[in-house]
Order: structure tokens, then C-alpha cells, then sequence
């Protein structure tokens, strides 16, 4: 994939991170889940976007673009996904890049399941990072965390300052 396309998807991440409602104890991230299937040549479809508190109980982008993917019914994965229909998610999200504004976290003083976590467990492919999660709060090691799991990181140049803007909104 050229990098026109990854600044694209990060592009549309950070409009997710802009629905985000401010709060000065925690970051403001947007996500994207896409999907090359059913292999690398193919054309990219979003599978699902997430934004931090999207949904309910103190939420982050990662673990609410994840939890959206795991709620879509098989027709609706097959429409999204048509040719060759896939017959789970757990082979699709095997083909996912995972477009991030911020570092996933490594740890939750909430208690909940950090999103690094939560992607290993999901086997995603790759992870397009925006920029590192600064130490604000918590000592992020979540691209390391990734890496040690298997999944390739990328960091991607040109859009830090916009993506740590968008973060810090609130703050």
C-alpha cells in the first residue's frame, strides 16, 4: 500500500478521534480496522471505526472499533467483504491493519483490557500508528507490546502534530 493510502486511513481515524467528547483525564483517539481480503492485493475495506468513549464504560478506540467488528452478523461481514464471502471474522481480522491517531495503550488504571492487549488477542496483522502516547498518564508500551506478540507496527510520518493535537483536545 502506498503512503497516500496509510495517511488516508489515518486521515479518516483522526475525524473519529474529532467525535471524541474532551475530558482532561484521558485522550482523545480515533480508529480504523481495514481489511485487505483475502489477501494483500486486495482492495481495502474499512471494517469498523471506534472512537474513545464511543461507547459506554470509559472506553478506547481500539477496544470499540474491536467489539463494532465482533458485533457484525455474518450477511453483514459478507456485504462488506462480498467476494470471496468470508466465513468468520477471527479469518478476516487475521488481514487487518489497524490505523490508530495514538499509541494503543499497555495499561488501564480503569482495570479494563488495555488495546494492546486486546489486538493480540484479536491476531490482527498490522498496527499504522500516528504518533507515540505521551506519558501524560500512564508509561505506554503498547507498539513494544505489539511487536513482541508478532504484529507489525508502523509508525506513520507526517501527521504527529495533528494526532497529538487531537489527542490532548480537552486537556
Amino acid at each position: 500500500m502506498a503512503d497516500t493510502e496509510h495517511l488516508h486511513f489515518l486521515r479518516l481515524a483522526l475525524l473519529e478521534a474529532e467525535k471524541c467528547i474532551p475530558t482532561p483525564t484521558a485522550f482523545c483517539v480515533g480508529c480504523l480496522l481495514v481489511a485487505r481480503w483475502p489477501d494483500d492485493f486486495s482492495t481495502p475495506v474499512v471494517l469498523a471505526t471506534g472512537y474513545s468513549r464511543e461507547l459506554p464504560g470509559n472506553t478506547h478506540a481500539e477496544a470499540n472499533a474491536l467489539s463494532k467488528a465482533q458485533k457484525l452478523p455474518v450477511a453483514e461481514l459478507s456485504a462488506l467483504i462480498p467476494s470471496p464471502p468470508p466465513t468468520d471474522l477471527e479469518s478476516v481480522l487475521a488481514r487487518v491493519d489497524v490505523y490508530t491517531t495514538l499509541e494503543p495503550c499497555s495499561v488501564r488504571t480503569s482495570g479494563l483490557t488495555p488495546c494492546a492487549d486486546a489486538l493480540i488477542k484479536a491476531k490482527v496483522k498490522r498496527c499504522f500508528i500516528g504518533v507515540g502516547e505521551p506519558d501524560d498518564f500512564v508509561n505506554c508500551q503498547g507498539a513494544q507490546k505489539l511487536k513482541d506478540a508478532g504484529i507489525e507496527v508502523v509508525w506513520i510520518s507526517g501527521l504527529e502534530e495533528e494526532c497529538l493535537r487531537a489527542a490532548r483536545r480537552g486537556h
